[in-house]
């Protein structure tokens, strides 16, 4: 299995920008899967997640402004990014944790 996630780039501030992960691998189901970030000089930190059911849990700083989904059909997860700040600068990775896959990560810039 592997996660190739996409879609990073540089964006100014309040500009939107979405992340794709697609997950190869033909019996990988996206479920409890996530994106999380890690800025300069921080800890990775869990930004969204979704769970089996359906259910979406987020960081509260992205609470409004963030959207995970998912397309089981192609095997993609997605993180829609709006209002975009320069604290979100960051990279981002998609996982799966509890499986143990990581995708490598995509940069996402926000400058003023």
């Amino acid at each position: 299995v592997q996660l190739q996630a996409s879609g990073g780039g540089s964006v100014q501030v309040g500009g939107p920008l979405t992340l794709s992960c697609v997950a190869s691998g033909s019996s990988f189901r996206l479920i409890d899967m996530g994106w999380y970030r890690r800025a300069p000089g921080s800890q990775r930190e869990l930004v969204a997640d979704v769970q089996d059911d359906g259910n979406t849990n987020y960081v509260d700083d992205v609470k409004g402004r963030f959207t995970i989904s998912r397309n089981s059909a192609k095997n993609t997860l997605y993180l829609q990014m709006n209002s975009l700040k320069s604290e979100d600068t960051a990279v981002y990775y998609c996982a799966k944790p509890s499986d143990g896959y990581w995708g490598k990560g995509t940069q996402v810039t926000v400058s003023s």
